[in-house]
């Protein structure tokens, strides 16, 4: 028997894929998904059935559609990051960063034994991370955060992520939270593998070679490249191995952005090389674009390709994405590395498991 999943803000399923497959986890079947990205529900539904459904958590946390969500032994899920990210400028005021309430709701309904939210790491220091605590106390769950880095959970990508776990008291005893590290950098003492690196994950691909998604088989369906510039390739060649936009200012001054050159600090990631033998930095949604951050290839003059994306975030070759270019790789960017999740999962199963145990 494998334990209920419910997966809110589900995007592509990023997070379920952690839960459900037996490479990460394997201890828990999805139920239930909602999302309100159209492309990201049937990229859901292709890989994990049609219990995934295109719809605002707002509209199924009350009311008759909220007497149809099953029941659960867990409910997991990211309220839309935006709101509390720091590149979010207007976040004050932002929507978004009620949408846990809803969240809670759909908890609360689905008699669900767990919880867990993932997030930007701006959520633990707001008053809405003091709001789902309160709430999840209210509703008998005891909570615990912690800001965990996707690198240390065998993730190829430096991705640091707010997660907060509620359990209710019978699991007290055997919720082990956060899950310990299974990687660490190359220079780390206690035995564990090192961390996987770009070229562990996106060395073995070719050269891309067409624009667009094409009706062959993984990896070569998403690993297609833009059709650059001769100003944008002569600046992807004036930056050197792990180099980034001070290195296109000193070498081609001319053809570099005057934004960038009045800037003289920060922004150290823009337009920047990824390293061979290092995780990849934060995957966003526009790692297409090596004006938004280190996103250029670690040799080829060209940014990553959406296959390169996607196993830099950890999704294996097989995972199915429905959409266009640019649905795609909001999904891609969007997603929790599965490594990640399934880190999580395992010590979510183990509790239940020995609760299990103890109960018969």
């Amino acid at each position: 028997m494998k334990y209920r999943l419910i997966d809110l803000f589900c995007g592509c399923g990023g997070m379920t894929l952690g839960f459900v497959h037996p490479r990460f986890c394997g201890a828990f079947e999805s139920v239930f998904a909602l999302d309100n990205d159209a492309a990201a529900i049937e990229s859901y539904r292709a890989n994990f059935g049609s219990h995934a459904f295109h719809g605002d958590v707002e509209g199924w946390a009350s009311g008759e559609r909220a007497a149809s969500i099953p029941s659960a032994d867990i409910v997991i899920g990211g309220p839309p990051c935006q709101g509390f990210s720091l590149l979010n400028k207007q976040r004050r005021g932002d929507a978004r960063r009620a949408l846990w309430e809803p969240y809670m709701d759909i908890v609360a309904c689905s008699g669900a034994r767990v919880f867990l939210i993932e997030n930007v790491q701006g959520l633990l220091n707001t008053p809405e991370h003091e709001g789902i605590r309160a709430r999840a106390e209210a509703l008998g769950f005891q909570t615990s955060s912690a800001l965990l880095n996707a690198a240390d959970y065998g993730a190829p990508q430096t991705r640091k992520r707010a997660f907060i776990i509620g359990w209710k008291d019978s699991l007290n005893d055997a919720i082990i939270f956060p899950p310990r590290p299974s990687h660490a950098a190359s220079d780390a003492s206690g035995g564990l593998p090192r961390r996987r690196t770009v070229r562990d994950m996106i060395a073995d691909l070719p050269e891309p070679e067409d624009y667009d998604i094409r009706d062959v088989p993984p990896p070569l369906d998403l690993h297609f490249r833009r059709k650059p510039t001769a100003t944008s390739l002569r600046r992807y060649k004036a930056v050197p191995p792990g180099g980034n936009r001070f290195d296109l200012q000193r070498n081609a001054p001319e053809i570099t952005p005057r934004c960038w050159i009045r800037k003289t600090s920060g922004g150290t990631d823009l337009f920047g090389r990824l390293w061979w033998d290092r995780p990849s930095v934060t995957i966003r949604t526009e790692f297409f674009k090596p004006e938004k951050g280190r996103y250029l290839h670690p040799e080829q003059h060209r940014p990553i390709t959406h296959r390169e994306a996607a196993r830099l975030m950890g999704f294996p070759d097989e995972f199915i994405f429905k959409g266009k270019k640019i649905e795609v790789a909001r999904q891609i960017g969007n997603a929790v590395p599965p490594d990640m999740a399934g880190a999580v999962a395992r010590t979510i199963a183990d509790a239940l498991a020995a609760r299990a145990r103890k109960a018969a």
